[in-house]
């Protein structure tokens, strides 16, 4: 068990680093296009879910402001600092892509 998590581990650890070594082989540089949609895509999902997130918990605050309106300050600030951690999951996501299209490709 443990011989092939060590063997697992180090197939890991070493694969990527032969693949990185490896010379381009083509002159034009076709990885841009890809990084655009691969950066749309991501950040559509990213978006989508953060929506779906954000209205699960505004939905669940305001439920719990019904049941109990003396704590509805207390929700209300709870509510608030979650949505702002999930909104900054979509931003983050928009950042990477924005740097991910300014990376200098090899040629």
């Amino acid at each position: 068990m443990r011989r092939s998590l060590v063997f697992a581990l180090m197939t890991v650890l070493a694969i990527p680093g032969v693949a990185l070594a490896a010379e381009p082989t083509g002159g034009e540089n076709w990885l841009k296009p890809f990084a655009v949609i691969a950066a749309g895509i991501g950040m559509a999902i990213a978006s989508g879910l953060c929506g779906l997130g954000q209205g699960r918990a505004t939905a669940s605050a305001v439920d719990a402001m019904a049941r109990q309106p003396g704590a509805a300050g207390r929700i209300q600030t709870a509510m608030i600092i979650g949505l702002a951690l999930i909104e900054s999951l979509a931003l983050y996501v928009l950042v990477m892509g924005i740097l991910l299209l300014f990376v200098k490709w090899p040629a």
